[in-house]
């Protein structure tokens, strides 16, 4: 079928909306009629080179919600008309995702950053034929339509506002997982977050979701930094004006007992460590550009736990319908994050989501008729 992808040609480069070739799903896939997609930040690394090996031209797109239109034969617990959310991939088979943890699937990088399904085919072809690199994130759902792997899509109610959902699959899962699943903070605790974008945000939002009492926010930018308050934050700090170490001893002179660190730099990790109480746990997500250096001989008395996260340790099918039922329960406003956008301004959505103007840019993509 024909459908309209928004085609990366090469390095660095704009989005461009094409014509391409879609084709039916495998007997253990689904089609599904793309509603929305947010703009992820992973989106970027992937066009970038930073991290992934997609070779060009590539359609991104990783967090697409939407109606299924068809299913392949080996697919018994999706049916047509279904609203879903997309997700990351993984076999569910190996027995890292048999222990419960499919965020860390032996073929992830396959399934998500590869540019093609496992067996190494692609769905996306020109019209004359040539391949297009595609499957990222099992999905590619910068595109009117979408195939993915019956394994990362997640039925959710369809009372739930379709175009805002996509996020759930990969940003916002990844920063409210940090704080639900990997760090399990305990009712009146402290948190700190570094980074206020979309992920630490969310972070914040899981945080007194939680029911933590004090929850430090810390960015350079005091616009994010007042916005936070209005999220749940006790207290913000902005790192360029003030020493982020000495302030949160004055909140905590005993120290923080949870970090969440979004930014993946050397020095903003090392400061949320010297600022931990004794046991204290940090989670790790953002994307380093360099090696990460620590102070250990200064640590090593202090019995702290690092762990580098991914998806925020979700199990999807069971955390995404959690997200929504906090959303319509009112605990977990995420919706105040996002700005929509039509299809065709794909390029200024990201943007302004490179340079801060918006913190969760989402696509819509059910409007476009082109």
């Amino acid at each position: 079928m024909e459908i309209t992808a928004a085609v990366v040609k090469e390095k660095w480069s704009n989005f461009e909306l094409t014509k391409v070739v879609l084709d039916q799903p495998k007997s253990d896939e689904v089609l599904v009629k793309i509603v929305a997609t947010g703009i992820c930040h992973t989106d970027m690394v992937a066009r970038d080179f930073i991290m992934g090996a997609p070779n060009f031209p590539v359609i991104l797109g990783h967090e697409g919600a939407g109606i299924i239109e068809s299913v392949g034969a080996d697919v018994h617990h999706l049916n047509v008309g279904d609203h879903v959310v997309l997700t990351y991939g993984y076999c569910g088979e190996c027995e890292i995702c048999r222990s419960g943890n499919p965020a860390y699937c032996h073929d992830f990088f396959q399934r998500n950053f590869s540019g093609a399904r496992v067996d190494g085919s692609h769905s996306h072809h020109y019209h004359d034929a040539k391949a297009i690199h595609d499957n990222f994130f099992s999905q590619s759902s910068f595109a009117t339509y979408a195939v993915a792997h019956k394994n990362n899509v997640i039925r959710v109610p369809k009372d739930a506002p379709l175009e805002i959902l996509g996020p759930l699959g990969c940003g916002i899962q990844t920063g409210a997982g940090a704080i639900i699943n990997s760090l399990r903070v305990k009712v009146g605790s402290s948190v700190l977050i570094t980074g206020t974008g979309a992920v630490g945000l969310s972070a914040l939002m899981a945080a007194k979701a939680s029911s933590a009492t004090t929850i430090i926010a810390v960015d350079i930018n005091d616009e994010r930094l007042e916005f936070s308050k209005e999220l749940g934050a006790t207290h913000t700090i902005n790192s360029l004006r003030e020493d982020v170490s000495q302030r949160i001893r004055e909140i905590l002179p005993n120290g923080v007992q949870y970090g969440v660190d979004t930014t993946g730099r050397n020095e903003v990790i090392n400061n949320i460590l010297s600022s931990l109480a004794p046991v204290g746990e940090l989670v790790c997500i953002g994307v380093a550009r360099k090696p990460l250096e620590l102070e250990t001989n200064i640590f090593l008395t202090k019995g702290y736990k690092i762990k580098f996260i991914n998806q925020g340790d979700s199990v999807p099918q069971e955390f995404i319908p959690k997200l929504i039922h906090m959303y319509q329960g009112g605990q977990f406003p995420f919706n105040k994050l996002i700005k929509k956008y039509a299809f065709q301004d794909i390029n200024q959505a990201i943007e302004d989501s490179e340079k801060g103007r918006t913190i969760k840019s989402v696509l819509l993509i059910g409007n476009y008729n082109n």
